[in-house]
């Protein structure tokens, strides 16, 4: 073998090397969120079922047949909380079931379920003390705030790392047939391995969808799309999404773009069944909710089907009258298209399929945390080193894999920070610390 082809032998060994310890210390930062994001995303894809069974009681209580107008229902709850603000009102397709009434009190939105025909106040709750408002925090910022929506930013950049590198390892060299390739081998040496290989590369693409579909939320690389979302459309536009829990609640809090009606709920409700009779002749998807004006908006009746494609927001004039509809069709094009990945993520682009396969989805996941640890545990070292793939003497960063490594840290910039953070915590830390050093595999 000639001295070149020496050079790309080795400089391939090296490449595989590095990749493979990527891939180690990602999977190390991010098993312990996958497995809860793995857990809590499955649960949220199945919110409109979930909120219709825990709201059943409330469904149909009218039975006696004298419903009273909504107008009175809204009334009802005001009675009982006279220092609320009114925000909005869900406008059910059936007239006998309890009125969802969205109160703001000392800055606490509160759900008010009251009975269509004597007025009184059957339930309520905080708006964030709701299940799927639970799941959606621990989701989302694991309950720890601004600090919570970071890390969860963070473990996401170095999953799409982790799936990539993963690709990288599990390509096929020099291997016989598919069996460990598509499928898992079942012998003993080679089940956890192949496991974690063949799964990795089934549910790699749909993981990966769900990981970049998910980036917008985010609060770094989210607000950084926004940047670009802004000097890509011809017309100033507030997309309708947030970038962070906290901003999220502010959002859902001023009513999705409207602020509270006026102090003590003093908004004028005589229009509010004509625009009710309205919303319900229009048949949008469930569950629309008309939304009190304030902040110089007017009426506005929206579906807030998490289906976004289907989505639909009704304007009002003062006198009650349809003034505009816009569609999804009428937003800008970069917000269609993220419109498209919010539906795909939250399992509502298509129905049961894409709830099933997010299900799938998470449960893969959930399979690769698993054997990755399971592998590990049957090759662990002992206790002097932590396991990681050994660095090589003559190991260096070669120009493909560097260009990659800087393209990763731009598109990702928690992960681009990450590594400016661990590279001076190694260098100026780690190293100098003999047992540390020895254990992480440093040497």
């Amino acid at each position: 073998m000639t001295k070149a082809a020496n050079d790309t032998v080795r400089r391939q060994i090296i490449d595989y090397r590095m990749i493979w310890r990527w891939h180690f210390y990602a999977g190390l930062v991010c098993i312990p969120f996958i497995v809860i994001l793995s857990l809590t995303g499955p649960i949220y894809l199945f919110k409109p079922q979930i909120e219709a069974a825990i709201d059943r009681p409330y469904d149909q209580v009218g039975r006696a047949g004298r419903v009273q107008p909504l107008s009175a229902q809204v009334e009802g709850a005001l009675a009982a909380f006279p220092h609320a603000q009114f925000q909005s009102v869900e406008v059910r397709p059936d007239v006998t079931d309890a009125a969802r009434v969205t109160l703001s009190e000392n800055g606490e939105r509160l759900r008010v379920y009251v009975h269509p025909e004597t007025l009184t106040v059957l339930k309520s709750v905080p708006e964030e003390a709701r299940f799927m408002n639970v799941v959606k925090t621990i989701h989302g910022e694991l309950f720890a705030g601004l600090f919570g929506t970071l890390l969860v930013e963070t473990a996401a950049c170095w999953a799409i790392v982790m799936i990539l590198t993963g690709l990288y390892l599990w390509w096929p060299r020099g291997t016989k047939g598919l069996a460990g390739v598509l499928w898992p081998r079942l012998e003993a040496k080679l089940f956890w391995r192949d496991l974690h290989a063949v799964t990795g590369l089934w549910v790699s693409f749909f993981a990966l969808c769900l990981l970049l579909t998910g980036l917008p939320w985010t609060t770094v690389w989210g607000a950084g799309f926004k940047v670009v979302r802004q000097a890509v459309i011809a017309q100033s536009s507030k997309p309708d999404w947030s970038t962070s829990r906290a901003a999220d609640k502010a959002s859902e809090h001023a009513g999705h773009g409207h602020g509270s009606a006026q102090a003590g709920g003093a908004v004028d409700l005589t229009l509010l069944d004509h625009m009710a009779g309205e919303l319900r002749a229009a048949d949008l998807p469930p569950p629309v909710v008309l939304m009190a004006p304030a902040k110089g908006k007017p009426w506005q009746g929206v579906s807030q089907t998490q289906n976004r494609p289907k989505g639909v927001t009704v304007t009002f004039d003062h006198m009650g009258d349809v003034t505009q509809i816009k569609t999804f069709g009428d937003k800008p094009l970069i917000d269609r298209v993220f419109g498209v990945g919010i539906a795909l993520h939250e399992g509502q682009l298509f129905g049961a399929f894409n709830q099933a396969l997010g299900v799938l989805t998470a449960a893969g996941l959930l399979t690769l945390c698993v054997s990755a640890v399971m592998m590990w545990w049957r090759r662990r070292p002992d206790k002097v080193t932590l396991g990681a793939p050994s660095r090589l003497p003559d190991e260096r960063l070669g120009t493909g894999l560097g260009l990659l490594i800087l393209g990763l840290a731009l598109f990702l910039p928690m992960m681009g920070l990450c590594l400016i953070l661990v590279a001076l915590i190694e260098r100026w830390v780690l190293r100098r610390i003999p047992p540390v050093r020895d254990w992480l595999g440093l040497t």
